[in-house]
C-alpha cells in the first residue's frame, strides 16, 4: 500500500461548525476552510495546529469536496481551531 493510500480520513478531512446566537450556517464535514484576520486571508487544512483568532468582515470558504464549496459572508467573528475542528462563533 502507498503512502497516499495509507491516509486516513482523520488526515482528508475536518469539522467545521459556523454558527451565531440566532442560526448555524454550517455544521459538518470539510477539507478545507478559508478566512481572514487582521495580517490577511488565511487557510486551514485538517490536522491544522491549534489557533484562534478574529476575523474581519468578508466571505469564509468553506471546501466541502473537491470542486464544491459553501461561501458565508460575516462582519466579525470569533476562530478556534483544536484537535481537527473548527468552530466559528458569528456575531459576537
Amino acid at each position: 500500500m502507498s503512502q497516499a493510500q495509507d491516509i486516513t480520513e482523520s488526515e482528508k478531512s475536518m469539522a467545521v461548525k459556523v454558527f451565531s446566537p440566532r442560526e448555524v450556517y454550517y455544521d459538518g464535514v470539510a477539507e478545507s476552510f478559508t478566512a481572514a484576520n487582521e495580517t490577511g486571508r488565511f487557510d486551514i487544512l485538517p490536522l491544522h495546529h491549534s489557533f484562534i483568532t478574529l476575523l474581519t468582515p468578508g466571505v469564509i470558504s468553506i471546501g466541502i469536496e473537491k470542486n464544491k464549496k459553501k461561501e458565508i459572508e460575516i462582519s466579525k467573528g470569533l476562530l478556534r481551531v483544536k484537535n481537527n475542528q473548527v468552530v466559528v462563533f458569528l456575531d459576537v
